[in-house]
């Protein structure tokens, strides 16, 4: 909800003013860092106070850029006939709590460190909660030269299949 509620927040702001958006949840550093950057808006940074994150946002341009979106997806139903990695770009609690027998966690906010855990050649099905971090962590491993990247529509929210838990 973070992204939505900032999407609609900065929409009235004039170029270059700086928004404040409060989240608790812990994954939002790493949504909101990826869809600025992805639009055009500069992530500042953010600070944590007991358990409220407070994100800073700049606008951008007022042109508006086009939000992109992975080209290469996949549907859950088609996600168990294929072979290759699972990745799961949710935060660690999140996985804990369920998640797809063999994935691989690396949370959005560690990927573009810990890209060098995955083979560039192998087909990886990135999936998320609901579809959106996937997206981003799709277009940024494809952007590091990841050949067969896929978005898993419309993530964990949907999955009917077995999971398991890690505590």
């Amino acid at each position: 909800m973070p992204v939505v509620k900032t999407k609609n927040a900065i929409k009235d702001l004039e170029e270059g003013l700086v928004l404040e958006v409060q989240a608790t949840d812990k994954g939002s550093k790493a949504d909101l860092t990826a869809w600025a950057s992805s639009v055009g808006h500069q992530y500042l940074g953010t600070v944590e106070e007991a358990d409220v994150l407070y994100h800073y946002i700049r606008k951008g341009s007022n042109e508006p850029k086009v939000e992109k979106a992975f080209g290469q997806n996949i549907s859950l139903e088609e996600l168990e006939s294929r072979d290759g990695l699972i990745l799961d770009v949710r935060e660690a609690a999140e996985y804990a709590f369920g998640h797809i027998e063999g994935a691989k966690s690396i949370p959005m906010g560690e990927l573009e460190s810990r890209m060098q855990e995955l083979d560039k050649d192998e087909e990886i099905y990135v999936i998320c909660r609901t579809g959106n971090r996937s997206d981003l962590a799709a277009q940024l491993l494809a952007d590091n030269g990841f050949k067969n990247v896929y978005n898993v529509l419309s993530g964990m929210n949907e999955w009917n299949g077995k999971t398991t838990k890690d505590f």
